[in-house]
């Protein structure tokens, strides 16, 4: 697409602006992003985004130029001395140099030249002025590993046109609103305290319990499609980690280990424990439910076997990689496990599929997209036979065909373990976010050596199918809150209902109304309904249920006392004038619904 070349090249005339303006910088690298560009790099002197107006202005006089892009092809010795005065840049050539690349390519954009593979547009001249925007500042460590030096990275956006530039900022304005972070703590769902530690949420009431309820929700919806419930610890001993692979092959996201054998007595007074064993925060709940499951002999009669658990998992992240509730290090999934046998595969996958696709895009109003990522047959890390992979990836093509699903293939993206199907959502802004994973996993089955007996009576080796739908819970919450922009519908509102008294002597005519509405409580569940009785006028409390973004706020005095009815303000709709109780109540019935007809199970 000519837009990402576009982009690309911006950023090069972005370090030649910075060439010019800023002589001495050192240059990192400046690839293109999504909706635009950045580039870092290591200033002698500090900048601010105050300096950001005067670098867009000398990369527009460099557009203007019609400077072109020119490829050249280097040996190396060249380049070195090219770039004798840039660390950053003899780094990356001393890098390829170790792959054994036998010349470097170069461009050359006027008087700045860059190392760089390309593709570029011929010249600026190709540039839309007005459709291209710097945004940000912010540090960046150099190959993004915190043992190195913090750089200064500069972030721009570019279109093809003004028109789409204007929409993507005021789209930009919106998600800036929405801000998950911003959103959490005006509505009082979640804290993070440094006393804790970073990228641990700590959940107030508000967000505990509409945690509960998607939990409450989502474990019903499970067990009607024949998933058990399990649970387990928070930690579990090397030797485990060892046998599934994780402590080899996924440590650089482990947390170091425990050692058990002594207490934090022992610990603090120097007293070295006699022999001890080693514990892992765990990263996965999947060797755990594969234990439960080789606990017990199986049957070809039991299976499929669908274990499910809000596990609360804790993987290492670098600080400066940490972000509000979609970027942690402890999370809890809402994880699941499908054991089947082979002829069961394509069954379990498309219900699985189906299962995705009623949560995210019935329940919760997401738009979905697909991608199904499968092997490059010339990789030689891969757990399984050609069979296995080639069934479980025919498989999913099939489901995908069979449902009318367009999805992008993702040719060398599938894990060393298994072919996935990834499922994007996009919000309300038109933004995806990954979120559901269906993974086939080779590499569990064969570790832990399960087995269940067959119609002949023989050992035969299950296939196991890794399955979240919601994902993290931390993260599902940060793009439900943004998705709705904080107000949530009403079976998931913290707080439904406020109820108002316009004065003290309309008390009693409130409680009389929250106990009337919670007397419908096998039609309607249990309402979570607050009497604001505090000393303050009544504006102000309808403009602080307005901010707290709460569904319904019933305003009761003389007037509601007399006709037996209550004033209503519905969310976003604004006064709905007097309304006798019972006819509230049929509002909120439907209002409910997915509460009334989907948080039920089948024999209720």
């Amino acid at each position: 697409m000519k837009i990402k070349k576009i982009r690309h090249s911006l950023a090069h005339i972005l370090a030649y602006a910075i060439q010019t303006l800023y002589p001495g910088t050192k240059f990192g690298i400046g690839p293109e992003i999504e909706n635009g560009f950045y580039y870092d790099f290591d200033f002698i002197s500090p900048i601010s985004e105050n300096d950001l107006p005067k670098i867009e202005n000398k990369i527009q006089e460099l557009i203007k130029q019609n400077i072109k892009f020119q490829k050249k092809l280097i040996s190396k010795n060249e380049a070195k001395k090219l770039f004798k005065n840039q660390p950053y840049k003899l780094e990356l050539i001393k890098e390829l140099a170790e792959v054994g690349s036998p010349l470097i390519s170069i461009y050359q954009t006027g008087d700045f030249i860059d190392l760089c593979q390309g593709p570029h547009i011929k010249s600026t001249k190709e540039i839309p002025l007005n459709a291209f925007k710097l945004t940000k500042i912010a540090g960046a460590y150099w190959k993004g590993d915190e043992k190195n030096k913090m750089l200064t990275r500069i972030y721009g956006i570019a279109f093809e046109t003004e028109k789409e530039l204007k929409q993507y900022e005021i789209m930009i304005e919106e998600a800036e609103k929405r801000d998950h972070r911003k959103l959490g703590k005006e509505l009082g769902l979640y804290v993070v305290k440094s006393e804790v530690g970073a990228g641990l949420i700590l959940w107030k009431p508000k967000g505990a319990i509409i945690l509960n309820i998607l939990k409450n929700w989502f474990s019903k919806e499970q067990e009607k499609r024949g998933y058990l419930p399990l649970l387990t610890p928070h930690i579990g001993k090397k030797d485990l980690w060892v046998i599934s692979g994780h402590w080899n092959f996924y440590n650089n996201s482990m947390f170091p280990p425990i050692e058990f054998g002594q207490t934090l007595g022992d610990y603090q007074d120097k007293r070295k424990p006699k022999e001890s064993e080693i514990y892992i925060l765990k990263p996965m709940n999947c060797p755990a439910h594969i234990m439960i499951y080789n606990d017990d002999p199986h049957s070809y009669k039991e299976l499929p076997l669908k274990y499910y658990e809000f596990g609360t998992v804790y993987r290492y992240e670098q600080t400066g990689e940490l972000g509000g509730l979609t970027r942690v290090r402890g999370f809890t999934q809402d994880d699941a496990h499908i054991i089947c046998a082979k002829d069961q595969l394509k069954e379990e996958m498309e219900k699985v599929v189906d299962f995705a696709f009623y949560a995210l895009k019935d329940i919760f109003g997401f738009n979905v997209e697909v991608k199904a990522s499968f092997r490059d047959k010339k990789s030689e890390k891969q757990m399984g036979s050609d069979a296995d992979w080639n069934l479980a990836e025919k498989t999913i093509l099939e489901i995908l065909k069979k449902k009318k699903l367009k999805y992008e293939l993702d040719i060398g993206g599938a894990a060393f373990y298994g072919p996935k199907i990834d499922i994007k959502v996009k919000d309300s802004l038109g933004r995806l976010w990954q979120l559901s994973t269906v993974q086939f996993d080779f590499n569990l089955s064969e570790r832990f050596n399960m087995k269940f007996k067959n119609k002949e009576g023989k050992d035969e080796r299950p296939f196991v199918i890794h399955r979240a739908l919601l994902g993290s819970l931390e993260r599902f919450m940060g793009v439900l809150i943004e998705h709705y922009a904080g107000a949530f519908p009403f079976w998931l509102a913290p707080e439904q209902i406020w109820v108002i008294p316009i004065n003290d002597k309309h008390q009693q005519y409130a409680q009389k109304i929250k106990k009337e509405l919670s007397s419908f409580e096998k039609e309607l569940g249990s309402l979570r309904i607050k009497i604001k009785d505090e000393n303050e006028t009544v504006s102000k409390k309808i403009r602080e249920g307005e901010i707290q973004k709460i569904p319904y706020l019933l305003i009761v005095g003389d007037r509601e006392i007399e006709t037996k009815s209550v004033s209503i303000r519905e969310r976003g709709k604004g006064d709905l004038g007097v309304i006798k109780i019972n006819k509230f109540i049929e509002i909120i019935k439907k209002k409910n619904e997915i509460f009334y007809y989907h948080l039920r199970l089948p024999n209720e």
